[in-house]
């Protein structure tokens, strides 16, 4: 069965966002221009792409379920937590051994996470879909006032954006085109641009309200940050449907790269990591912002190719079928002693 594009369409361009979002994270507080664009772009990028692993999540509750996620989810998290914390340690980022291995470095919080949704999916889809997701988004503005619910297993994180994944999960196909109508996908323009303009007049906004892994007291506000996490999730629910509102539904040539987001995701820390930890690149006008633009899509393009995918595949994947192929068109064959050596 062939893949849906809108879905492929959406994944490739969010994790654009991703990777460019994090290529210019060290220049927020020099210029206003670079704070004002990713504190836009959080408003959405992660809440979409959560809401999109919820669409097709399961949740079965099934033990065979349970330990096939964790081998797909939390085998890769302590593999890649492990090879991030040596990576740090070779190229001398600060604090690379200060955390322990349940503290997860750069993107990994997500591989986390996505196991724990899976699981609270198996209690919710049980409720009715008002009921549940209310209590998602109650539950996700508590844990905000426990400061020791925070960077460890990635707890804070989970509460926090568990709605964006239950509701992709409640969702229908049809209730999700809702947002391709015209006058949704103008309401989406002026959504997008009206708070981009507020940001850029308000730009004191702590971009920490959108990471989702800070308490309300550590984020300065303790009393009234209930309220503040409320807005938060209008605000990003709001952004999310505007951004989904306007992905392509045809497939296009680069339209197979949305399949392969897993690998850009993991992988793409080390490269942007280097390019931190040695302040390779700057970002002071027009050209270097296209630059870094471009400088995303190659990362994304680079990472999303076959040869990297083969060589990665056993870590990120638990499998090496893609290396049996290189494998087999090198001439080895399976009743081959050699074949067996090999793989």
């Amino acid at each position: 069965m062939e893949r849906n594009a809108y879905f492929d369409n959406a994944k490739l361009f969010l994790i654009f966002f991703v990777v460019f979002g994090h290529m210019i994270q060290p220049y927020v507080d020099g210029s206003q221009n670079v704070g004002t664009f990713y504190t836009w772009l959080y408003t959405f990028h992660m809440p979409a792409f959560i809401f999109l692993a919820g669409f097709y999540a399961k949740g079965t509750g099934t033990i065979d379920f349970i330990i096939n996620l964790a081998k797909k989810l939390l085998i890769p998290y302590l593999i890649f937590q492990t090879i991030y914390t040596i990576y740090y340690f070779y190229i001398g980022k600060d604090g690379w051994l200060t955390e322990s291995l349940f503290y997860p470095h750069w993107s990994l919080w997500f591989l986390i996470s996505l196991f724990s949704w899976h699981m609270l999916l198996i209690v919710y889809k049980k409720m009715h879909p008002a009921i549940a997701l209310t209590t998602a988004i109650v539950l996700g503005i508590i844990v905000g006032y426990f400061d020791p619910i925070g960077h460890l297993f990635s707890l804070s994180r989970t509460f926090v954006f568990f709605p964006f994944f239950l509701l992709g999960h409640l969702v229908s196909m049809e209730q999700l085109m809702i947002l391709k109508q015209k006058k949704v996908k103008v309401l989406s323009v002026v959504t997008m641009s009206v708070l981009a303009l507020a940001i850029y007049f308000m730009p004191d906004i702590n971009s920490g309200w959108l990471l989702a892994s800070k308490s309300y007291s550590t984020l300065g506000m303790e009393t009234y940050g209930s309220v503040a996490r409320f807005t938060v999730y209008t605000i990003a629910f709001l952004m999310a449907a505007s951004f989904l509102a306007w992905v392509p539904m045809r497939r296009f040539a680069f339209t197979k790269l949305g399949e392969r987001t897993l690998y850009v995701y993991l992988l793409h820390g080390f490269i942007v990591q280097l390019f931190r930890n040695f302040n390779i690149l700057e970002m002071n006008h027009l050209g270097h912002w296209i630059g870094f633009m471009a400088l995303s899509a190659i990362i994304v393009i680079v990472l999303s190719t076959n040869t990297v995918m083969t060589i990665w595949q056993p870590l990120v994947e638990g499998k090496a079928t893609r290396l049996r192929k290189v494998f087999q068109k090198l001439g080895f064959q399976k009743d081959d002693k050699r074949y067996e050596e090999q793989v």
